[in-house]
Order: structure tokens, then C-alpha cells, then sequence
């Protein structure tokens, strides 16, 4: 057990009114925000960024949608296509999704939920911040000069010597917005082994501690992988030095070898926090204590350290040896069993539970039913006969937007109205938001369900034109993406309407368990706590 405590540096100390001060009201002003070492802040400050880069990839999503309605592909030429469905996964995987709930939520949560008063670096908090911005940036320049048309994935040789657009910029985007994450996860590690309330033993510590703790081993060892990759890249396309290119004695799968270790442990980094943000609302609209905890947390780890072993499935038919392929077809089977675990146990707290379905419940259960969806087609594609059928058609596309759409960002939906009122300190209209889900939910399904039967009849993806028989899915899939649109609009409205309009919110409107409820005001003062708080019960005891 660790007793280390955050101690203000002395031009930080003052009397009990300054230590009631909101954060959100103590200095306000724009350099105050600037150079803030406060963790709230940040996280603030990413949570205004990330919802700017959402909307900045959902317009290109739009733009994709709209050209796909047809056959004939006469809303865009090809390479202009090629740029937008580029620009979408860059901008959402970089700069959304990755980030999303360690940046904002983790930032916020992870000192209050361990009874920390900031992070175990603040100041290198607001670097990663800056960082991010500065990838962000660059990312956002490329698209103003023209875009890149090289698919998300960045494959080379294309992307190193053949390429006709700004994938330098984008690159270096990337790579800048990397950093971020590894500034972040080593913050994350440090102040969870370091910083602890007396009495937050490991296995005091929440579920959401635990898949934020996971993500960050993730983030320190996974990161830096790609980070060499995208310059080695860079290098390649501005001295021409064959390491990707085979014209120059370079081989292009090292670059899928090498992209892929980083990548797949990626999607882990985009759905752990979720699964942490899932497991902390089922209990508490439960009303019961979560079964399994042990489970749960090892199972993160589990999923962390199996993540760095299934790279090879992305390479099927890559001419890798089909005796590999096989290896790495179990090794996939295998992590699908943490991820399951996860589930079952979070159906086995709502059994018998006390359960209401407020908002962040509703994206809680909607997460449980769209990751499922997407963990079972994974479990399809490990295997080698399905996944050569179906490789690079639009059942890939639908799987992979059950993870991360179905799953990231409806668990980052359950986590901005579970927290919410903690941020603001001010409630949003339930009834909008329980219509919100219900949008977000039907509009998803339309949109992506589809795209599983196309695929499979062999619809491939990345193509802006397509043979007739497919326009039937493809026009429900973007009348699909209409209404998910909606959906997300409608929060983004309350939200804003909240801010003034809203009713002010108690410590713990949700009678929930835990230091950041229970300890903390809301909004939290300041330093979070104005004594360090002892933990002397259970975790989720409710």
C-alpha cells in the first residue's frame, strides 16, 4: 500500500475560502487556462479539442456517406475520395479516439478517484496537451493543403515514395499526437503506484483505475514502435533510403509488421477506458456491488498484454506463412476470453440488481450489445477461411465500427453524462439525453449492420464507385449515418444549454460510491479535497 501524498507547493497554499474555489472560476482568464497545471483543466481543455476534431472527422464521414448513395461515384473524383475516407480514419483514430477518454476523463478522474491532488507530473500534463495541439495542427494543415490520400494505415510504398499528397504533415501529426499519448500513460502509471489516498490498496482502487493503469502500459510500450515507423517513413520518402521500398531494396510488409504491433494494441487503448467507464456505471445504476472485481481488473492486464501478440491477423494474406497465420489465429481466439469475461460479468452485476435507466446507463447497455456485436465478428475474422473472404470489403469496415463507434465512444458517451454533473456541477435535461441513446443506438445499426452484408457479398472498401446490386445497403447505411449524426448533435446542444440553463448538481446526484462522489464537490475545488481522504471501506460498497 502506497501512503505518498500530493503536497501543494507553497504558492499553491491558501486560507479555506481559496480552497473552495470551483476550478473552473479560481483565475478565469485565458492565460490562467493556457499554462494551467491543474489535471481538471486539461482535461477541459482536451475535451474542447477532441469534440472540434469529432465533428472535423464526422464531416468527412458525411462526405463519404453522400458519395456512396449512387453507384456511379459522381459526387468526387477518385483521389479526392481517396483523401476523405484518409482525412476520416486520421483525424478519428489520431485525434479522437485514442485520446478521448484517457485525455479528458482519465485526466479528470484519475487523481480524485485515487484521492490524489493532481497528477504525479503536472507540468509535463500540460506539455502532452500541447503536444497533442501541435499534432493536431499539422494534421489539420495537411488537410488544408490538399489532404492525403494513403488510407489511414499510411502503407508504404505508397505512402513513402508514391503518394501525390502531404503525408509528411500528416505523418509528423501522428507522431507529435504519440507523444501526447506516452506523456500521458507514463503520468497515469506514476501517479497510480505513487499517489494514493492511505487505504486505496490495489484492490480498493476502481475499475476505471485499473483499465486506465492497463491502457497506459499499452501506451509506454506500444507508442514508440509506430512513432519510428512514421519517420522512418518520412525518411524514406525524402531521401529516398530503401527500407520500405522494394524498388530500393526496402520491404514493404516490415512496414505492416511494424505498424500493426503498435496498432492493434491501439484498439485496446481506445476500448479499455471504456470497458473501465462501463464497469463504474453498471455498478452504480445497479446499485450493487460489481461481480468479479478481481476478474475484471486482471482482465485488463490480460487484454493489455495478449493485444501485443495478435498483430499477424491483419496480415492474412500478406504472403505471411500460413503456420504463422495459425499461430496468430489462436493467439486472437485467446484474447477474445478477457473481453468476454468483462461481459458476462458485467450481465451477471445487473442480475437482480436495483437497475435504473438513466442516461449513462442506456449508453452503458447499448455499449454492452454493439461491442458484443463487434467482439463475435472479431472472432470470425481470426479465423483464416473468413477473414481471406471477407479482407478489405465493408465487413471489415463494420466490425471495426462496432469497436470503436459501438464501443469507444458510447462508453465516452456513458462517461460525459455519468460525470458530467462532477465537471459543471450542473445536471442536463434526462429526457433529451435518454432520447439521444435511443438516436445514437438505432442510427448506429442502420448505418453499419448493413455494411456487414455487402461486405460479405464482397463489396470492397476504399472504392468510390461500385456494381449496382450494393446500392440498396448502401443507401440504408447512409440514411444510417443521417440519424447517427443527429444523434450525436442533440447532446452537443443540452450540453452547451446545460452549462447556464441547468440545474446545479448535488456532490453525488447519482448516490454513487467512491472518493470523486463521495469526497469532492461539483464542481471539485481547486485541490480536489480539502484534507487528503482515508479509505477505509470496499470498493463499490454498495
Amino acid at each position: 500500500m502506497s501512503t505518498a501524498v500530493f503536497k501543494p507547493r507553497p504558492d499553491q497554499m491558501g486560507d479555506n475560502n481559496e480552497k473552495k474555489t470551483s476550478y473552473l472560476t479560481a483565475g478565469f482568464n485565458i492565460r490562467s487556462w493556457l499554462l494551467t497545471v491543474d489535471h481538471k483543466r486539461i482535461a477541459i481543455l482536451y475535451l474542447l479539442s477532441l469534440t472540434f476534431f469529432f465533428f472535423l472527422g464526422g464531416m468527412f464521414a458525411v462526405l463519404i456517406r453522400l458519395e456512396l448513395i449512387t453507384p456511379a461515384g459522381d459526387l468526387m473524383q477518385a483521389e479526392t475520395y481517396n483523401k476523405m475516407f484518409t482525412m476520416h480514419g486520421v483525424v478519428m483514430v489520431f485525434f479522437f479516439l485514442i485520446p478521448s477518454i484517457p485525455a479528458v476523463f482519465g485526466n479528470f478522474l484519475v487523481p480524485l478517484m485515487i484521492g490524489a491532488k493532481d497528477l504525479a507530473f503536472p507540468r509535463i500534463n500540460l506539455l502532452s496537451w500541447y503536444l497533442f495541439m501541435f499534432g493536431g495542427m499539422l494534421g489539420f494543415a495537411a488537410i488544408i493543403f490538399g489532404g492525403v490520400d494513403t488510407g489511414w494505415t499510411f502503407y508504404t510504398p505508397y505512402s513513402s515514395t508514391y503518394a501525390n499528397s502531404n503525408v509528411i504533415l500528416a505523418a509528423l501529426g501522428a507522431f507529435f499526437a504519440g507523444f501526447s499519448s506516452i506523456l500521458t500513460g507514463l503520468n497515469f502509471i506514476a501517479t497510480i503506484h505513487k499517489m494514493r489516498a492511505p487505504g486505496m490498496t490495489w484492490f480498493r482502487m476502481p475499475l476505471f483505475i485499473w483499465a486506465h493503469y492497463a491502457t497506459s502500459i499499452i501506451q509506454i510500450l506500444g507508442t514508440p514502435v509506430v512513432a519510428i515507423t512514421i519517420i522512418l517513413v518520412a525518411l524514406e520518402r525524402l531521401f529516398h533510403i530503401g527500407i520500405f521500398d522494394p524498388k530500393l531494396g526496402g520491404d514493404p510488409i516490415l512496414f505492416q509488421h511494424l505498424f500493426w504491433f503498435y496498432s492493434h494494441p491501439a484498439v485496446y487503448i481506445m476500448i479499455l477506458p471504456s470497458m473501465g467507464v462501463i464497469s463504474e456505471v453498471i455498478t452504480c445504476f445497479s446499485k450493487k456491488k460489481i461481480f468479479g472485481y478481481e476478474f475484471i481488473a486482471f482482465s485488463s492486464l490480460g487484454i493489455a498484454v495478449l493485444g501485443f501478440l495478435v498483430w499477424g491477423h491483419h496480415m492474412y494474406t500478406s504472403g505471411q506463412s500460413i503456420y504463422v497465420s495459425l499461430v496468430f489465429s489462436v493467439l486472437t481466439f485467446l484474447v477474445a476470453i478477457p473481453s468476454a469475461i468483462k461481459v458476462f460479468n458485467w450481465t451477471a452485476t445487473l442480475y437482480k440488481g436495483s437497475v435504473s435507466y438513466d442516461a449513462p446507463m442506456l449508453y452503458a447497455i447499448g455499449f454492452i450489445g454493439l461491442f458484443t456485436i463487434g467482439g463475435l465478428t472479431g472472432v470470425f475474422l481470426a479465423t483464416l477461411g473468413v477473414n481471406v473472404h471477407v479482407h478489405d470489403t465493408y465487413f471489415i469496415v463494420a466490425h471495426f465500427h462496432y469497436i470503436m463507434v459501438g464501443g469507444a465512444i458510447m462508453g465516452y458517451m456513458a462517461a460525459l453524462h455519468f460525470w458530467w454533473p462532477k465537471i459543471t456541477g450542473r445536471l442536463y435535461p434526462e429526457v433529451w439525453a435518454r432520447v439521444a441513446s435511443f438516436v445514437i443506438f438505432f442510427g448506429f445499426h442502420l448505418t453499419f449492420f448493413p455494411q456487414f452484408i455487402v461486405g460479405y457479398l464482397g463489396m470492397p472498401r476504399r472504392y468510390h464507385a461500385y456494381p449496382e446490386e450494393f446500392q440498396i445497403w448502401n443507401i440504408l447505411s447512409s440514411a444510417g449515418a443521417s440519424i447517427l449524426g443527429l444523434g450525436y448533435l442533440i447532446p452537443l446542444i443540452y450540453f452547451i444549454w446545460s452549462l447556464k440553463y441547468g440545474e446545479r448538481a448535488s456532490a453525488n446526484p447519482w448516490n454513487a460510491k467512491g472518493l470523486e462522489w463521495e469526497k469532492a464537490d461539483s464542481p471539485p475545488t481547486q485541490f480536489n479535497f480539502d484534507k487528503t481522504p482515508i479509505v477505509d471501506q470496499e470498493v463499490y460498497d454498495y
